[in-house]
Formats: structure tokens, C-alpha cells, sequence
């Protein structure tokens, strides 16, 4: 009784101060929830946090049962991913059924698992054959899911580089590798053909960091700038994320299709990096997913195609500290693995055992919603 009367307090608190309530951001938001590291949350601690910072979208890597088990019955849609190692394996038509029904099928009833990325920046790598291995695999992966009546929920695609891009200035002259062209094209040709979209990994903060004196700060991170101007189209670009975006369109284009959504599977900035990683701050990461998050919410589109909202994932939800490579690796985490926010993104939620709020210094009806659920979530756990 004492504990059913502690619930109804606190919620009716958040009815009183509702009015009060900060933003919290998530139109058309997904986050990339990447797990190298040896120091994260459980999955049931990160479904809490991320239902109370409202997340509907999460995209993963692999297809960790612990992280579908956790959201299952929650409102978030995944991506789960194939990993590059399996997809010799899944040119086998046994092989990828086995995955499929090892996989996907035990959680689909419960967790909204809507796509599988079928490889991932397969191209950055200097395998030939595992280029080649990349369109069947996908087409077995399709061929499963229609075999187990599961294609018009779950689509299949695959995560690219924004290297396979030859050409991207101006815009609306994207093309792509020639020495990949044979491959995107038959790709393309699948997307279209069973209507999915087409993914690219871009980070402007990789332009900037490679030539800060000739790529504007401003222009990278949204903020107010005189931007450029596409002479073949006179539209007008006041930052480099969308004019990615436009080129990859164009490349596509120049391929014959207009019909493939490009989506953006990873973008995002590091709050850390080593010396000669320029502009790695916790200040510029801020700036560039606050502003980022702005224009979610806004539901913008590109100059290019203005009436199709941007459809984004950032990467990452938490710092991860045993990824390899430069310190910008292990620091592109909008959290810190205790929950607690690695700068002011305009995000905002709790991990249970952590209560954080925003910079507003009048307590909040998203505050008090955090307090209700981390009472109630003790409770059931109790």
C-alpha cells in the first residue's frame, strides 16, 4: 500500500507541474547503440533511460538477444545488423535461414525489429571478395524473410560509407566510384526493386578535421553562415550534412533511379580526439547534435528534396571505451556509460540508479516523469 500511495503522489505531481514541462527531442530521431566496450549499462537499465528520453528508433550491430529481450513490448523500432563476417555465410540459402530464424524470429513477435542491415562500410574494406559476396547476401537475407512471410515487416539493406562517394561537390554532381560502380548499380537495382532505402555513414566533422583552414566550423556544425550555392541548381546549402545527402541523390540518380530514399545511418561529432583530430570538443559535438536535433524536429529536408524529412541516426548513445583506433573512437557518445550526459545536447532522460535533469533550474514535469518511473521500476525489480 505505502508503495502504490508513493506512485500516485509522484503522479500527481506530473499532472500539477506538467505545464512546466521542458522538450524533450524526438521526431524522427534514432540512435545508434553501438557495445564495444566493458563498462556499459545492462539493456533493461538502457531501455528505462531511453523510453524516458522519449528514443523511438535504435539501431544495432548485431543482433544481441539480451537488447531485444530488454525492449521487447516497448514502442522502439530496431535495425539489427548481419556483420560483415557472415556474409559468405549468408550466400548459403541454409545459412541465412538458419540466422533468420535464429535471430529475428524469436524476438519479432515482441521487440519491432523493421530492418536488417546486411553488412556494414563493406566497401572500406580492400576484400574484393567480400564485395562481392555483399548483393548476394542481401538477396538471400530478402528470399528468407519472403519464404517465412516476413518481408513486408522486417527490410533489408546495408549501412555505406560516405567514401563510396568519387564526387560530391556541388551536390547535384554526386557520382560514385567508378571502381565501385558496377557494384552500387546492381545494389541499387535491388533497392529499388524491393522498395528500401539506401544508407550512408556521413561525418562532416571528418571534412573539417582533414582541412580546417578550407572547410568552414560554422558550415559543418549548422550554425549561421553564408553556406554555398549549387550552380547547376542555384539552391542554396548552409551546411555540409545535407549537401551529402543531395550528392549521394545525385549519384543515385546518375544511376538511373529516383526512387531510393537515402537514409543517414550514422552521423555524428567526438567530445574528444587526439592533437591533430581538429575540432574534436565536447563544445563543437554540442553544438553539432543540438543543432542537428533542431532540425529533426523540425522535420527539414535537404534543398534537394524539401518535402522529405532528413531520416537520421546518430551515433552513439554511449562513449565506448575499448573500440579501436584514435582517441575520436572511443568519444562519440552523447552519455557517459553511468548515464549521465557527455555534454548539453538537448536530450534528456535518466538511467536507473542516475537521476539527471536539464540546465532549467525549476524542477520539471519530464524530471518528475523520470522520478515516477525510477520508483517504479525499483519497485518491480523489487
Amino acid at each position: 500500500m505505502a508503495a502504490c500511495s508513493v506512485i500516485f503522489r509522484l503522479l500527481f505531481l506530473l499532472v500539477i507541474l506538467s505545464a512546466s514541462a521542458v522538450r524533450v527531442l524526438s521526431a524522427g530521431l534514432g540512435i545508434n547503440y553501438g557495445q564495444i566496450a566493458n563498462n556499459l549499462p545492462s539493456p533493461s537499465r538502457v531501455s528505462v533511460m531511453l523510453q524516458s528520453l522519449n528514443v523511438s528508433r535504435l539501431k544495432l550491430y548485431d543482433a544481441d538477444p539480451n537488447v531485444l529481450l530488454a525492449f521487447s513490448n516497448s514502442n522502439v523500432e530496431f535495425i539489427i545488423g548481419l556483420g560483415n563476417e557472415y556474409l559468405h555465410d549468408m550466400t548459403d540459402p541454409i545459412k541465412a535461414q538458419n540466422w533468420v530464424q535464429q535471430h529475428l524470429q524469436p524476438h519479432i513477435t515482441q521487440t519491432k525489429i523493421t530492418c536488417i542491415t546486411v553488412g556494414n562500410e563493406v566497401f572500406m574494406s580492400n576484400d574484393t571478395q567480400l564485395w562481392s559476396n555483399l548483393l548476394p547476401a542481401m538477396k538471400m537475407v530478402y528470399n528468407t524473410l519472403v519464404d517465412l512471410g516476413l518481408d513486408k515487416q522486417v527490410i533489408v539493406t546495408s549501412a555505406h560509407s560516405f567514401n563510396i562517394i568519387g564526387n560530391s561537390y556541388p551536390p547535384s554532381s554526386g557520382t560514385f566510384r567508378q571502381d565501385l560502380a558496377e557494384y552500387i548499380q546492381a545494389i541499387l537495382n535491388f533497392h529499388s526493386q524491393i522498395n528500401s532505402p539506401f544508407l550512408i555513414n556521413a561525418y562532416p566533422f571528418f571534412a573539417y578535421k582533414d582541412n580546417p583552414d578550407q572547410v568552414s566550423l560554422e558550415y559543418v556544425l549548422f550554425q549561421p553562415n553564408p553556406g554555398m550555392i549549387d550552380p547547376n541548381t542555384n539552391l542554396h546549402y548552409d551546411n555540409m550534412l545535407y549537401a551529402q545527402v543531395d550528392a549521394v541523390y545525385s549519384a543515385i540518380k546518375a544511376m538511373g533511379h529516383t526512387d531510393i530514399e537515402v537514409m543517414i545511418s550514422e552521423t555524428g561529432w567526438p567530445s574528444k580526439g587526439d592533437p591533430d583530430e581538429v575540432g574534436s570538443t565536447p563544445e563543437n559535438a554540442a553544438l553539432y547534435h543540438s543543432n542537428l536535433l533542431n532540425r529533426i524536429q523540425a522535420k527539414q529536408g535537404t534543398p534537394a528534396k524539401p518535402s522529405v524529412p532528413i531520416n537520421i541516426y546518430v551515433f552513439a548513445l554511449f562513449n565506448e571505451n575499448l573500440k579501436q583506433g584514435p582517441t575520436s573512437e572511443r568519444n562519440y557518445g552523447l552519455f557517459y556509460p553511468d548515464g549521465t550526459p557527455v555534454y548539453s545536447s538537448g536530450l534528456q532522460g535518466y538511467l536507473p540508479g542516475i537521476v539527471y535533469y536539464s540546465s532549467a533550474s525549476t524542477i520539471n514535469a519530464c524530471s518528475i516523469f523520470s522520478l515516477v518511473i525510477l520508483v517504479m521500476s525499483y519497485l518491480i525489480i523489487a
